[in-house]
């Protein structure tokens, strides 16, 4: 299952990182008009989504670790969104408050994939 969901994050991420260079899917530098992206938010997204991948195919405890470590990273690029409001995520980032609750959302699924659920493969 943690596999899987890697897979499943890193294609998510890989999608958003390319597609946020697509003008056509960035209107008003928006992707699909919601989340603000720019050239390194889209970059991240690109980490994002080949560390998922590469620790997927690392195996189980890969993908687990780093679903622990994805969870509290992107819990922090919340809570710091949240101070930031609608200004560059520290000086350099563009994101907006879509982008927050998105990360939040992404933080709390990582946060249980890393530490609560249960691995088919192992159980």
């Amino acid at each position: 299952m943690l596999k899987t969901a890697a897979i499943l994050f890193g294609i998510f991420f890989i999608v958003a990182g390319i597609g946020g260079f697509f003008p056509a899917l960035t209107p008003d530098g928006k992707l699909f008009g919601l989340f603000m992206v720019d050239t390194i938010h889209n970059l991240v997204h690109l980490a994002s989504g080949i560390a998922a991948m590469l620790c997927a195919f690392a195996g189980a405890g890969a993908a687990r670790k780093y679903f622990q470590i994805f969870g509290l990273v992107y819990g922090l690029v919340a809570a710091l969104g949240f101070y930031y409001q609608d200004n560059p995520l520290l000086g350099m980032m563009a994101h907006n408050r879509t982008d927050i609750w998105l990360h939040v959302a992404i933080s709390l699924a990582s946060l249980f994939l890393g530490f609560v659920a249960k691995d088919n493969a192992t159980a």
